[in-house]
């Protein structure tokens, strides 16, 4: 009778697994038709959102901050559906705890990277400023001369044209005229202080390399691959000084 019993539930449960489907991966990508312009804006809008939820969990993972891929996506398609487990104010006061945990990494993470940066800089500068063709300025900044040209030196006060090219140390290239193929225009004083003291250097038509401490570019701020207190390296090129009526004032580096 208990063998019996036993194979009885053992069979339901065999039975019971049998009738399971399998798991459902919520990542899982499946091909759709798109034959109508409806269907493609309407993929276009998750395609989207995907995109900007990618791009806030990849920012998030830099820090520290790892998040869960398909709970995002979990709770995406309960709020589309009006499902969510979640209340909108508890919602909110989650996302400000974590606004603010990742304000904190960021800063944290900042100011470790920029005391590398630190170090790093200050053993280049160092370096170089025993080169020779390497001149070393009262404020800390190095320049070479590549080539000098016959023209005048700019005021603080003029508008210039240049073609330039920035680098890091590692050699990165953050901003380039040359690629554009277009030369910037700007006034002297609009720009970082290495650029404001080194470009006055230059005669008209000279070819300029600076090699600039932090202090004198964008210090603890970082911008686009700029990370703080970095040191840059630019090569320049002072085309003309151009009048003030003609200007029209580009940013440049």
């Amino acid at each position: 009778m208990k063998k019996a019993a036993i194979a009885i539930l053992v069979t339901s449960a065999l039975g019971l697994s049998a009738c399971q489907k399998d798991p459902v991966d919520p990542m899982k990508v499946e091909t759709v038709v798109l034959e109508t312009e409806e269907q493609k804006q309407a993929y276009a809008m998750g395609a989207m959102a995907g995109q900007h939820f990618e791009k806030q969990l990849a920012s998030q993972a830099d820090i520290g901050m790892v998040r869960d891929k398909a709970l995002v996506l979990k709770g995406f398609a309960a709020a589309l559906q009006q499902q969510s487990q979640i209340e909108a104010e508890e919602i909110k006061s989650i996302m400000q705890v974590m606004q603010n945990e990742a304000q904190t990494m960021q800063q944290t993470k900042a100011a470790e990277v920029g005391e590398v940066n630190k170090a790093a800089g200050s053993a280049y500068l160092a370096e170089n400023a025993t080169r020779e063709g390497v001149t070393v300025t009262e404020s800390g900044l190095q320049y070479e001369v590549v080539t000098t040209g016959e023209g005048t030196k700019p005021a603080v006060s003029d508008t210039v044209k240049v073609h330039y090219r920035g680098t890091l140390l590692d050699g990165t290239e953050f901003d380039s005229s040359y690629s554009r193929n277009e030369p910037a225009v700007f006034p002297l004083a609009g720009v970082i202080t290495g650029w404001t003291e080194g470009v006055q250097l230059m005669p008209v038509g000279s070819k300029f390399k600076f090699h600039i401490p932090s202090d004198l570019a964008y210090g603890a701020r970082s911008t686009g691959s700029i990370t703080a207190h970095s040191t840059l390296i630019f090569d320049v090129e002072l085309l003309e000084i151009v009048a003030a009526d003609d200007s029209e004032a580009k940013d440049a580096k």
